[in-house]
């Protein structure tokens, strides 16, 4: 396995959470959340698709999917266009409201399509190349791109708790 190899299974891990978490879903149920300052599917997913695109779209060196692709626009919610959910209260987890789980998986299907197109074409040279020098020890492509996976999958993971808290099985 290779590098690319390798982060093409991982971010497809993702993707697959993602789908099994919203598929499915009612409005109601994508909303819900278990207690009034907890996150609900509809953030969750929404903030890890905003986080993957905002990071790998800056490391690939293209405009994020969110206003290249009218994603922003589709989702009509209250935020700046750069906003990814990043330090985000209460109430602005209730503003994150979508009209279907579609809305959510078809903006992370673009996202995740622009993401393996990027990772599918890296080497293990690539990996060492420094992105971020705002971090002491300066933030490497590898240690970039391993921490969306883990930020994306964690969220992934405690939307399919909500999932199972509502008691949908399936997706």
């Amino acid at each position: 396995m290779n590098t690319a190899e390798l982060l093409l299974d991982a971010f497809g891990r993702v993707h697959e959470a993602v789908h099994r978490s919203v598929d499915g879903l009612k409005p109601a149920d994508l909303h819900h959340r278990i207690d009034p300052d907890a996150n609900s599917i509809a953030w969750l997913v929404w903030h890890l698709t905003r986080v993957q695109d905002d990071h790998v779209s800056e490391v690939a060196g293209v405009e994020q999917v969110w206003t290249a692709k009218g994603w922003k626009d589709r989702f009509g919610l209250p935020f700046d266009a750069a906003e990814t959910g990043y330090g985000h209260g209460s109430a602005d987890v209730a503003a994150v409201t979508v009209s279907s789980g579609d809305l959510l998986t078809g903006y992370y299907d673009a996202v995740h399509e622009q993401t393996t197109r990027y990772v599918g074409g890296l080497t293990d040279a690539d990996l060492d190349r420094v992105v971020d020098t705002n971090w002491d020890p300066p933030v490497t492509l590898g240690v970039r791109l391993v921490s969306v996976f883990e930020d994306d999958i964690e969220h992934a993971g405690q939307a399919a708790f909500l999932r199972g808290v509502l008691g949908r099985t399936g997706g």
